[in-house]
């Protein structure tokens, strides 16, 4: 049985049951404005963040409570899971005709599930609901159409040490990769890396210098693949270098969660997110006391800033489709997106929030919300969800070993192609 489920998974992942997954989404209306009537009934919100106790107190009891109070006659069941986990369980959903009412997914994850017909249509006024940052919607979108709105942002942004800066007489920032390549050879010393590129997931590190280098993942209308062109092969050479240098290394990257490499002073920058400032204020909150952690946002051709985060959209199957947009509604209001954002130490992405006390103490979210004009989205393609798994294991050999920065992105590239063939 496990076999079969596993082959089916495998099935969809590679994009050989999109006949049966239109089919399965196609049963219930996509357009806008299908969610007409009372908010009633009984829905299931699946969600991969509120992680924890105190993300499920936060979402239960304050995020829900509010909703309970707007909307008495709709229950709320929610299923908690991970973003290791939550394609699987999707596509798992979709497969078998039990897909969850309100979903929470990522970054790139609208394209594909809008384009299988498995998520509703929003209307568009929603979209103008509340002042969201222009370039936060867009990842909402496909084929122009809004199918989702977004809840959090997750910026990847570099965080340096201001001691060793200072210990070294380094005055400023660099401003491009041969600048950062220097400095990180200056700051590597006694056992201590320059830059530590590697703590984040690579797949999100090399589109983030590939979008800094000026380049792209894919076209507009997600058909064909950009990234092979020297825009990506640089991206991906420039951490061979560094780690040629010294000054990086790939088998010093810290686990999530654990004390960062900047936190412990073995790095003296890194690629990491905006979370890392609720992490060093709970870890290490003498590093912020101090003053001791800054912060700048990568650049080569152009300064670039990728952004992840979690969008929330709406089933096309609910049985109660009122009920459901009435959750994807509030789950993006202001008081909603703040408590997520705290909780996890995301980015809000409303200009409403920008002056909030949370805000202002976060130097990460700070930074981000400044550079928001900088920043870039993964994904873009309806095939992404197959590529993002692929992107990891043909790129770490150039990396670890003795492949070409050349070969590794002409592969993934081949890889890319084939799966946008089978859209």
């Amino acid at each position: 049985m496990e076999l079969k489920r596993r082959s089916l998974l495998a099935a969809i992942g590679a994009g050989t049951a999109a006949a049966a997954l239109s089919g399965c989404g196609s049963t219930g209306s996509s357009a806008a404005g299908s969610a007409d009537g009372p908010a009633e009934g009984e829905i299931t919100l699946l969600t991969p963040i509120y992680e924890g106790a105190d993300g499920k107190t936060l979402l239960e009891k304050q995020i829900l409570g509010g909703f309970r109070e707007k909307h008495p006659d709709v229950k709320v069941n929610v299923d908690y899971t991970t973003y290791a986990q939550l394609n699987e369980k999707i596509t798992t959903g979709l497969a078998g005709g039990l897909l969850p009412d309100v979903l929470m997914m990522g970054v790139g994850w609208i394209p594909p599930f809008a384009a299988k017909k498995a998520i509703a249509e929003l209307p568009e006024k929603l979209a103008a609901a509340h002042d969201y940052e222009k370039r936060v919607l867009e990842p909402s979108r496909y084929d122009g159409k809004l199918y989702a709105l977004p809840v959090v942002l997750d910026t990847r942004i570099v965080v340096y040490r201001k001691d060793h800066f200072a210990e070294a007489g380094i005055k400023k920032t660099p401003a491009n990769w041969a600048e950062l390549r220097a400095v990180a050879k200056q700051l590597t010393k006694d056992g201590r890396l320059g830059f530590d590129p590697f703590s984040i997931d690579l797949r999100q590190c090399w589109e983030t210098f590939l979008f800094a280098n000026g380049g792209q993942l894919f076209s507009e209308d997600g058909k064909k693949v950009l990234f092979t062109d020297n825009r990506g092969v640089e991206a991906l050479q420039f951490f061979k270098d560094l780690s040629k240098d010294g000054s990086a290394d790939y088998t010093k990257k810290t686990d999530a969660g654990a004390p960062s490499n900047v936190q412990t002073g073995k790095a003296s920058m890194m690629m990491t997110t905006s979370a890392l400032w609720e992490q060093v204020r709970e870890q290490n909150p003498e590093l912020l006391k101090d003053d001791t952690l800054g912060c700048f946002i990568l650049a080569n051709r152009r300064p670039a800033m990728l952004q992840g985060g979690t969008l929330v959209t709406q089933s096309a199957k609910s049985k109660h489709p009122a009920a459901a947009r009435a959750l994807v509604e509030y789950l993006a209001t202001p008081e909603s997106i703040l408590g997520a954002a705290k909780q996890r130490g995301s980015v809000p992405g409303l200009k409403d929030l920008n002056d909030s006390g949370y805000v202002k103490e976060n130097k990460f979210v700070e930074l981000s919300l400044q550079n928001l004009s900088a920043a870039r989205s993964e994904g873009g393609t309806a095939a992404w969800m197959e590529i993002r798994e692929k992107i990891k294991p043909t790129l770490e050999p150039a990396i670890v070993g003795g492949q070409s920065a050349k070969d590794a992105i002409a592969e993934l590239g081949r890889l890319a192609e084939a799966a946008i063939g089978r859209m």
